[in-house]
């Protein structure tokens, strides 16, 4: 197996859970939503990473990864890359809040349909991206 094909798995992967995110959001599972359009990210990045060489971390925020590395990236990906890193980290930092809350957050109370949009909107962004990266 080589990290072309690992990144297209990735990428494949990353599409099919983009596509559960409308289901999600149809039921008005809006910390759903937020918490699955991180793995969403996190699968496209990892993707985009191994698909130019690099053995992605075993942690979920790999931005700051995308941005060590910008040079591996074409003119046109290169642009987009500072947004994927945001995406990256916002998306990270709602990780665990928007799957298993606290004692005084609770997910599903907390999690509106704008916040769901957008996390809708970033993941597909993501995917587009790395569409460009992993397919061409």
């Amino acid at each position: 197996m080589t990290n072309q094909t690992l990144a297209r798995s990735y990428l494949a992967k990353a599409q099919v859970r983009l596509s559960v995110l409308d289901l999600l959001f149809e039921k008005q599972a809006y910390s759903d939503v937020v918490r699955e359009a991180q793995e969403v990210v996190e699968l496209a990045l990892k993707g985009m990473l191994r698909q130019v060489g690099i053995e992605p971390p075993k942690f979920h925020d790999v931005g700051g990864i995308l941005l060590e590395n910008r040079d591996r990236f074409s003119a046109a990906v290169k642009k987009s890359l500072g947004r994927l890193a945001e995406i990256s980290t916002w998306l990270r930092k709602e990780r665990e809040f928007s799957f298993y809350g606290d004692i005084d957050f609770i997910p599903t109370e907390q999690y509106s349909q704008e916040d769901a949009l957008k996390a809708r909107e970033d993941a597909g962004f993501v995917v587009g991206i790395t569409e460009k990266v992993v397919i061409g």
